[in-house]
C-alpha cells in the first residue's frame, strides 16, 4: 500500500526539483487567493452593485407613481401556462380618478387572470406611460448577491485556471530536469558490468 508523504516539496531531498518548490509555493498562493481574495472581491463587487441598484431603485421610485385603477378592457382569453412563481403581466384598458377630479383611461400592464371590473394597482412614469413597478428591496438584494457570487466565482475560476497553467509549466520543467539528470546518470546504469 503506497504511503503519501505530506510536505515533501518543502523538505530537502534528492528527488526534489526546482519545479517542485515552485509548485508548492503556487499551491500556497492559490489557497490564499481562493480563501481570502476571492470572497473579498465578491463582497466588494456586491457592495458596489448594491449601491448602484439602490440608487437606481430610488430614482425609479421618484419618477414613477402608483395609481389604483379599475380594469375596463378585456385581458387575453387564452393565457399561456405560468411556469414558476413569476407573475406575468398583460396590457388591458384601465380607468382611474385623477387628483383634479376627472377620470382617465389608458392601456396599462395588469396581472394575469385579471377580469374587467377588478381593482388593480398600475404604475406610470412622468410621461403617463405604463411601466413596471420599481424594484423593491428584495430585488436589490437579489441583484447584490448575484453580482457578488458571480464576481467571487469568476475570481476563483481565474485563480484555478492560472494554477492549472502553472502546474502544467512546472510539470514540463520537472520532466526536462529529470531528463537532464537521466542523461548524466543513465550511461552509468546502462554499462555492462564485468
Amino acid at each position: 500500500m503506497p504511503t503519501r508523504v505530506r510536505g515533501w516539496r518543502w523538505r530537502r531531498n534528492p528527488l526534489r526539483r526546482r519545479a517542485d518548490v515552485i509548485e508548492a509555493w503556487t499551491v500556497l498562493v492559490v489557497a490564499v487567493l481562493l480563501l481570502v481574495v476571492a470572497p473579498l472581491v465578491g463582497v466588494a463587487a456586491g457592495l458596489r452593485a448594491h449601491d448602484r441598484a439602490q440608487s437606481a431603485a430610488v430614482a425609479e421610485r421618484a419618477e414613477r407613481h402608483r395609481v389604483p385603477a379599475v380594469v375596463v378592457g378585456n385581458t387575453p382569453e387564452r393565457l399561456p401556462v405560468v411556469q414558476g412563481a413569476r407573475e406575468h403581466r398583460y396590457r388591458a384598458q384601465v380607468r382611474w380618478a385623477e387628483p383634479g377630479g376627472g377620470t382617465r383611461t389608458a392601456p396599462a400592464r395588469v396581472p394575469a387572470g385579471t377580469r374587467p371590473g377588478d381593482r388593480v394597482t398600475v404604475w406610470f412614469d412622468g410621461q403617463g406611460r405604463s411601466v413596471a413597478p420599481p424594484p423593491g428591496d428584495v430585488a436589490v438584494w437579489q441583484h447584490t448577491v448575484t453580482v457578488g457570487v458571480c464576481a467571487a466565482g469568476g475570481t476563483a475560476l481565474a485563480v484555478l485556471l492560472g494554477h492549472a497553467m502553472v502546474r502544467r509549466i512546472a510539470l514540463r520543467h520537472r520532466l526536462a530536469e529529470w531528463e537532464r539528470e537521466w542523461a548524466r546518470t543513465g550511461p552509468r546504469w546502462n554499462q555492462p558490468r564485468a
